[in-house]
């Protein structure tokens, strides 16, 4: 049986015109990706941070962690004389520790 003999610039032609073909395919396929992502985006507005002011005490707290007393940052001594105080008096102890509250204006 003899083969069938077959054109090779025609077949040529064929494969590269399926190339030019997918190629297009695959470029339209990518503006229309691009296209809808575009109009798909949206700005994000972003949180006004408001600012906080904050004002620094000394406050006298006890074991169970209870705010006793309460004084200005420049009373650190007589916050330290009157947790010494409680500390003696009182069988439970007594700390100094910084606290930071907000000013409201």
């Amino acid at each position: 049986m003899a083969r069938k003999v077959l054109n090779r610039k025609e077949l040529r032609e064929q494969g590269d015109a399926a190339e030019r073909m997918d190629t297009e395919k695959k470029t339209v396929k990518k503006a229309a990706k691009k296209a809808v992502k575009k109009t798909t985006k949206r700005k994000s507005r972003k949180k006004v941070v408001k600012e906080v002011r904050l004002k620094a005490f000394w406050g006298v707290f006890s074991q169970s962690l209870r705010r006793v007393a309460l004084f200005e940052y420049n009373q650190r001594l007589e916050a330290d004389k009157k947790a010494d105080a409680l500390s003696k008096s009182a069988k439970t102890p007594h700390f100094v520790q910084l606290v930071k509250e907000v000013i409201e204006e």
